[in-house]
């Protein structure tokens, strides 16, 4: 069906999460102008900053177009936080980061965990978040300061983002904290205050309660934080938030980012203009091919970049986005896909687009995280913020902005835009043909389909699928839906450390790591002698105490003095350790856990205090953390001693059961293994798994809370 001028609108639940009032927003225009924003917006915070990222990195520089910072502040960002809670102590900063995937790990920030929560004061809290399914990402980017303004858009707070808008070519404050410069970057990011700026405020709540087990409440009767020198596009409009949110656990499926890309062409007369950093998503380009069809004075400005910097990027979008182009071939000149380039004498450099900007007919506005990409509409949690044009200023507001960002590209004025554009009757790709100046102009994007190979092809499945691989699923499938979802990936350490153990076994014939036998022949001295038992207690209590691998202790307990009078010594040594680290953890208290550890801290914390003895069990069955740091993590929550205990014994029974019954072959099998043994040792491990597993489903299924 045709869609007739004026059907647009926002449809909350279909294509936006929320409409929220907004009394100043604004565009922000490459990292330099973005970095100021943030800084000074932070200057202001007096309770609360919350930051979200698909990247973030503790040496970005945040300084605006100077390339220095001249407030007295430091300029990376780590250094510049820490600086903020030392001036105002009662300020608390959240900072969200995706748990990323290996593949990304040569280009982020080494130790975030290090950099942004252990070298910080304590009032800067730092998690990671895998609250998505396996192969998806957090890609929002978010930082909300006081619940009083908001920022979101495709600009993350990391290295080799800042850039001015003169993109020159050699520019010598764009390099990274090593020194190396980096090409022109363009990106785009929005500002919001009032209701629009407290509702991105309850999406980091929402994501932070997810990713940290912790809830944290929104602030109120803060002061103006609208950062300096930031002048409004918008007074008192409407801003629509839409989301991307596959499902994960009980995180329902959320597409409104795709349904309103379909609303926003369907509902396109004269002009659509796009800034994009992929365009890989066949559903949108099928949808904008079917809308010129329909209108044939309709025309398309796609502005993209001609490379990307990645290898898998390279490798898993361009087939793609030729295959993108080929659907709009029919449009002829319609459709323009182009990208920035910049040339100076013999050299030519061009412009990274990592924006995700779209404008139709000069009266809707998109600025936010989404890419046009598969990932986007589905496997990534995204945010976009959209404004509809309420009136003649709004619209001329609309009209300024996307000749600023054609004249980024083009290297000339706005007015200039406004003048070509009007001259060419309102075409906006005549226009950006004949415009070029300084040495900038748009150039066609030609991709070679030639050098996408089918190992490519499969390269992209992986890298840009239409939804989350789904492993999450297929595993619940096998276990009968007894493990809940957010489990999952615990039950897959378990069996990968059935396979650690094996290797653990070869690498011990060389290295002199904590080997059992060593432990063993330590022990099996005190055969016979009546301190013997004292001694293997003190032995565990001092080896928990400095988390000594507790499962090694007692294979050598059990080795040394024989399997019944081996897993007596073992359980009370084990029992005393939990019990003696239980203490550690009271003493030390939840802040200074939480500060070491982090905010994931209260995934353990949580679990143990909400189910007592049936949460302790299933820990230690299907361990979230390490012996010692749930013996702590206890320690510091509100649990009970009897149900901590209780609990502890349940959930190591099968362990120390299966540990005991191998008995004096354990160490020979860790030791110096025949294939038989290793057989065995892995035959043994599947069984420990399966008998944990098994327990953990009983007790899940028959014991609950009050019976």
């Amino acid at each position: 069906m045709k869609s007739e001028p004026g059907q647009f609108k926002f449809k909350p639940g279909q294509n936006v999460w929320r409409v929220s009032r907004s009394e100043r927003a604004a565009m922000l225009v490459d990292g330099a102008d973005y970095f100021a924003a943030i800084r000074s917006a932070m200057l202001k915070a007096q309770r609360s900053i919350m930051i979200a990222g698909w990247d973030i990195h503790s040496h970005a520089r945040l300084v605006g177009p100077s390339g220095e910072a001249e407030d007295g502040f430091p300029a990376p960002f780590a250094e510049f936080l820490t600086a903020l809670v030392a001036r105002r102590p009662e300020l608390q900063i959240r900072i969200l980061l995706w748990d990323f995937s290996v593949l990304y790990a040569a280009e982020r920030d080494p130790f975030p965990a290090m950099t942004l929560r252990w070298n910080t004061p304590h009032n800067i809290h730092f998690a990671l978040d895998d609250c998505v399914p396996i192969g998806s990402s957090q890609h929002q980017k978010l930082v909300i300061v006081d619940d009083a303004v908001g920022f979101s858009g495709g600009l993350d707070i990391t290295i080799r983002r800042w850039d001015t808008s003169a993109h020159t070519i050699d520019d010598p404050k764009r390099v990274d904290p090593s020194g190396k410069p980096y090409p022109p970057f363009h990106d785009v990011q929005m500002v919001v205050d009032g209701e629009a700026a407290s509702a991105l405020g309850d999406l980091m709540r929402e994501r932070w309660r997810g990713a940290a087990y912790e809830s944290v409440p929104p602030h109120t009767g803060g002061g103006d934080c609208w950062p300096d020198g930031v002048e409004p596009d918008f007074i008192d409009s409407n801003i629509a938030i839409s989301l991307t949110q596959p499902h994960y656990d009980d995180q329902q499926e959320v597409r409104q980012v795709e349904a309103l890309f379909f609303d926003m062409i369907d509902a396109a007369e004269r002009t659509i203009y796009i800034e994009n950093q992929f365009l890989t998503a066949l559903p949108i380009a099928e949808r904008l091919a079917k809308r010129l069809r329909e209108r044939p004075e309709l025309e398309a400005l796609i502005i993209s970049p001609q490379t990307h910097v990645s290898w898998l990027e390279v490798r898993s979008m361009l087939a793609g986005r030729a295959r993108f182009a080929a659907v709009l071939k029919e449009a002829g000149e319609r459709v323009w896909l182009c990208y920035p380039q910049i040339e100076q004498g013999e050299t030519t450099v061009r412009t990274m687009i990592h924006s995700k900007v779209m404008i139709v007919d000069d009266k809707i506005l998109r600025i936010g995280s989404a890419n046009l990409n598969n990932r986007s509409m589905g496997t990534d949690t995204e945010c976009d913020l959209t404004v509809v044009a309420g009136n003649d200023s709004q619209r001329g507001s609309i009209v300024a902005m996307r000749n600023r960002l054609m004249a980024d590209h083009c290297g000339a004025s706005a007015d200039e835009v406004a003048v070509a554009v009007a001259q060419h009757k309102g075409s906006l790709i005549e226009a950006a043909r004949v415009l070029g100046r300084n040495g900038h102009c748009l150039r066609d994007i030609v991709d070679d389909t030639n050098t996408s190979p089918e190992a490519f092809a499969l390269i992209a499945g992986i890298a840009d699928p239409e939804k989350p691989i789904g492993a999450e699923e297929f595993v619940s499938g096998m276990l009968g839906g007894f493990v809940p979802t957010r489990d999952l990936s615990t039950v897959l350490k378990v069996i990968a450390a059935g396979f650690v153990v094996v290797v653990l076994a070869l690498i011990w014939q060389f290295v002199p790591l904590a080997r059992p036998d060593a432990v063993r022949e330590m022990l099996a001295d005190l055969h016979g002698n009546w301190l013997a038992p004292f001694i293997v207690v003190a032995t565990f209590i001092i080896a928990g105490s400095l988390m000594f691998p507790v499962t090694v202790l007692i294979a050598a307990t059990a080795a040394a003095f024989g399997p019944w009078l081996g897993f007596a010594y073992a359980g009370v040594g084990a029992m005393a350790s939990a019990l003696v680290t239980y203490g550690i953890g009271a003493a030390l208290g939840k802040r200074t856990l939480r500060d070491l550890l982090g905010p994931r801290l209260n995934r353990v914390r949580q679990r143990v205090a909400k189910r007592g003895v049936i949460a302790v069990a299933a820990i230690r069955l299907v361990p979230v953390a390490p012996f010692t740091v749930v013996n702590l993590a206890a320690g510091a929550s509100s649990i009970p001693v009897f149900d901590y205990m209780a609990g502890t014994f349940i959930g190591m029974l099968p362990g120390m059961i299966m540990i005991s019954a191998v008995g004096n072959q354990f160490a020979r099998i860790m030791t110096n293994p025949t294939p038989l043994d290793l057989a065995l040792l892995a035959a043994a491990v599947a069984g420990w798994v399966a008998l944990s597993i098994g327990v953990q489903v009983a007790m899940s299924r028959y014991w609950s809370p009050g019976r």
